[in-house]
């Protein structure tokens, strides 16, 4: 892969060509203008980070999580282009490279979590446990749905992804021109597709990190094609996919720890128990950030601040942090022309000084803060509206824009979903076969209910249910 390529700055919907503008903006920095002001990046002040339907102004949600991405993306970028250039790994990576690849990943990191669903991770559980339980009981026309969709079709569904429905939400359902949703750049669009692999070609076994999970859906796959074409990645990652996903990881393995213990489920001593319980003998790095952490307790003790243990791990998550951007740029450089071939198989920070650390905050925040009676209850509610949503409006939507009759209830739920979701429908459907017709439908259904924030979800399944 050639950098010349990679930083395509070609869109899907081309501009008028001997038209000029007196924009001087570059085109990355217009796709960040683009998301900055799409409805699609505000919803995501009200979705799950980890805590659903929580008010405190303390506790993060997507928004203040992409904010974060976006910021480490954008550190890991000037990090990585500085080496590269210093180190003579591109004689064409130039100074206008850098620039393009900073703004490329500050602009990635507010996406890559802009088409999750309602209720964070548990709401993509959700849709893709619905489908299994209920796709072999559905009918069309008297058959199956299971009988009615084709293999693909059907584990598009099954593996429901939300980082796939991102690309789904900035290609096409965000309205702003026209079907081509936000029309951003091909660079941009390949950053963000973490798996580069339709649902049929995902293989957990394999060890190869991007045929972990589903990339892109059957009904995007010319858009997928295209943005590999364009970008010379030709069914690998693109390399700042992989910048990516390492700041995605650093923000949420961290901040996920400052979380729980500002809700008082994880407490300063017994972060620190857990952190020295079978602690590596072997590790330096893993024993500074034990001392540290113990350092910055001692300090706020002994300055008297009123809540110690808070002051300390907020202020050590900064230090672990700027210890994993460094980890995470050693390793980049380090599997540089692995990255660059397709064959780097791993996460960023595997095999680094940092790993083990990121590993054991990753479960300390699984068994105090995902495991808490709080998160598991409002879990249980979150499983009870998005099932019940998903029943009502697949219902109504197997049969909507065909000459199969619709009974009332059928045909107001279709009405509640958002006439733009209707319109790219209606656009995507045309001259289709039957059975994309009707996968298109079922599309339609999951791309409206993942348009919804935990509050709007909430609220319309309390109306429907008659809950005032």
């Amino acid at each position: 892969m050639q950098w010349s390529e990679l930083l395509c700055e070609e869109r899907i919907r081309s501009f008028q060509k001997g038209v000029t503008s007196s924009d001087l903006r570059t085109e990355f920095e217009k796709d960040y203008h683009r998301i900055i002001g799409s409805a699609s990046f505000r919803r995501l002040q009200d979705k799950t980070q980890v805590f659903p339907l929580d008010k405190s102004d303390f506790i993060r949600t997507r928004l203040t999580h992409s904010l974060e991405v976006s910021s480490f993306g954008k550190s890991l970028g000037q990090n990585i282009s500085e080496r590269i250039m210093s180190e003579g790994k591109d004689p064409s990576f130039d100074m206008r490279s850098k620039a393009a690849v900073c703004d490329l990943l500050q602009c990635a990191g507010l996406l890559h979590d802009i088409g999750n669903p309602p209720f964070g991770h548990f709401g993509e559980t959700v849709i893709r446990d619905f489908f299994i339980e209920n796709m072999p009981l559905l009918t069309y026309k008297g058959k199956k749905l299971t009988e009615v969709l084709t293999k693909q079709m059907r584990e598009d569904f099954y593996h429901f992804e939300g980082n796939t429905q991102a690309l789904r939400v900035v290609t096409k359902l965000h309205f702003l021109v026209d079907e081509h949703g936000m029309n951003l750049t091909k660079a941009l669009l390949a950053t963000i597709i973490k798996y580069p692999v339709s649902s049929l070609q995902i293989n957990k076994k394999s060890g190869n990190i991007k045929d972990k999970k589903l990339g892109y859906y059957y009904a995007d796959r010319e858009i997928f094609a295209e943005i590999q074409d364009s970008c010379g990645t030709q069914g690998a990652r693109h390399p700042l996919a992989y910048v990516l996903e390492a700041a995605d990881d650093i923000a949420y393995k961290t901040a996920d720890i400052e979380d729980a213990c500002k809700k008082g489920l994880l407490s300063y001593k017994q972060l620190l128990e857990e952190l020295k319980k079978d602690a590596p003998s072997d590790n330096n790095t893993y024993k500074d950030c034990i001392q540290i952490l113990e350092h910055k307790y001692d300090k706020a003790v002994k300055n008297k601040y009123e809540n110690p243990g808070q002051y300390a791990v907020s202020n050590w998550i900064v230090n672990v942090q700027g210890k994993m951007i460094a980890c995470a740029t050693q390793s980049f450089m380090e599997h540089y022309d692995a990255i660059m071939s397709g064959s780097y198989d791993r996460e960023l920070l595997c095999g680094t000084k940092m790993e083990e650390l990121a590993d054991r905050l990753s479960d300390i925040a699984f068994r105090y803060a995902f495991q808490s009676m709080p998160i598991l209850k409002l879990e249980v509610a979150a499983q009870t509206m998005l099932t019940f949503l998903l029943e009502k409006f697949v219902d109504a939507a197997i049969h909507f824009d065909t000459q199969e009759k619709q009974t009332a209830i059928q045909k107001k739920m279709m009405q509640l979903i958002s006439e733009n979701y209707k319109r790219i429908y209606e656009i995507y459907a045309r001259d289709k076969s039957e059975e994309e017709r009707l996968y298109l439908r079922l599309l339609l259904v999951t791309d409206y209910v993942c348009g919804m924030t935990d509050s709007y979800a909430k609220s319309l399944y309390q109306e429907l249910n008659g809950i005032v």
